[in-house]
């Protein structure tokens, strides 16, 4: 498969004239247009051609949500995030009695072809499905003062024992959050760390010197940043920093961030870009149930009555938001209209800033030998096409 006439958007800009070549699911060649046979090209009609969007923060869509355990849910969630460009993602567990945060790992692991124990299960394939990089796991290890909507009475420090319960599920998650700051974290940071999993700090109400030593240990990103964490306060008569200004004032720690327009405002979304540049920033939907959903929509989150209003997701009683309901390609307009970023400075915090970021070598940019995730984008920045290995998994 030949794809011509697009505007590529690499890391470094945006560049037109070339050809993009897809055999075997992966990109074999990108070059000046060729004049190759009329059947073997399809023509992009000048508009945008990007890398799959990678989403490392995904709770759930259209009602559905990762904690059901249950392919057919993953499958409408993993649906839904197709239509906004995301062609990998992590779906993202809750602060939940360990045993169903298991459930979860276990049914992911069935889903993921290169881990499924045996196709006979039925839950797959399927070219949306497949496209589950692994598990985030949000919670239990945790803050109770910056759990935010999560449930407080499942928080618990990490023991060897639990952390055990978690490694044993190694090779499905890819990356938890943790409150550095809790009894028994910076071990099972280290822990975590050196079993290739990604730790990221947040619902935590650290102090700058906790948060540093989280560092120390393996913990090199933080989780939606501004939303559920420390930032500078009080300390008797001194101001000290938080997990935010550590965040903000360590170049290798990389950035989660809700660019809903909601979660964060403009001007905090400017501080963010302004401190950590395009490479520091990881855009995140951290959707929920709620996403897809129309305004006026109750759903429910961790058994907690939440309400889809104003684009965003509450909890009912309005007293803590509940995750967005936003695709990627919201964020990424997003950064454009609120930030002025340049585009494929906005696609690479949507691709290639999460793909280093849990190690996906494969994904997340336009080269030779990088599996054909793409998404075909229009002038306006509406997703007309999403593909998966050079399948198509969505179509407008």
């Amino acid at each position: 498969m030949i794809l011509t006439n697009a505007r590529l958007i690499f890391r470094d800009g945006i560049r037109e004239g070339l050809e993009l070549v897809v055999e075997k699911g992966r990109i074999s060649a990108i070059r000046e247009r060729s004049h190759a046979r009329a059947n073997e090209i399809i023509d992009l009609h000048e508009n945008y051609l990007a890398p799959g969007f990678i989403d490392l923060h995904v709770h759930g869509a259209l009602g559905r949500d990762s904690m059901e355990a249950s392919a057919e849910a993953f499958q409408v969630i993993c649906d839904y995030h197709a239509t906004g460009g995301t062609t990998s993602l992590l779906l993202t567990t809750a602060t939940a009695p360990l045993d169903r945060i298991a459930d979860v790992l276990n049914v992911v692991r069935d889903c993921i072809p290169r881990l499924a124990l045996a196709t006979a299960s039925g839950l797959w394939p399927s070219p949306t499905i497949s496209q589950i990089a692994g598990v985030h796991i949000e919670g239990p290890f945790i803050s109770k003062a910056k759990c935010g909507a999560q449930q407080p009475e499942f928080i618990q420090n990490p023991s060897r024992a639990s952390v055990q319960q978690l490694l044993d599920h190694a090779n499905v998650i890819k990356r938890i959050t943790m409150a550095p700051e809790l009894q028994g974290a910076l071990e099972a940071i280290e822990n975590f760390y050196t079993h290739g999993i990604s730790v990221s700090g947040g619902h935590s109400d650290a102090w700058d010197e906790e948060a540093e030593k989280g560092f120390a240990r393996g913990m090199r990103s933080v989780t939606h940043t501004f939303n559920c964490m420390s930032s500078a306060r009080r300390r008797g008569i001194y101001r000290v920093g938080g997990l935010l200004e550590f965040a903000l004032s360590e170049p290798r720690i990389g950035c989660e961030l809700i660019a809903d327009g909601q979660h964060v405002s403009g001007t905090l979304m400017k501080m963010l870009y302004h401190a950590k540049g395009p490479g520091g920033i990881c855009l995140v939907t951290d959707a929920s149930a709620g996403a897809g959903l129309p305004n006026g929509s109750h759903f429910s989150l961790f058994g907690q009555d939440c309400i889809v209003e104003d684009g965003v997701c509450l909890l009912a009683d309005r007293s803590a938001l509940a995750g967005s309901a936003s695709r990627m390609i919201d964020l990424v307009r997003t950064m454009i209209m609120k930030v002025n970023v340049p585009l494929h400075e906005a696609v690479m915090m949507a691709t290639g800033n999460p793909a280093r970021a849990i190690g996906l070598e494969t994904k997340g940019r336009l080269e030779i030998g990088a599996d054909a995730d793409l998404v075909l984008l229009s002038p306006e920045l509406e997703v007309l096409r999403t593909l998966a290995g050079g399948e198509e998994i969505w179509s407008q």
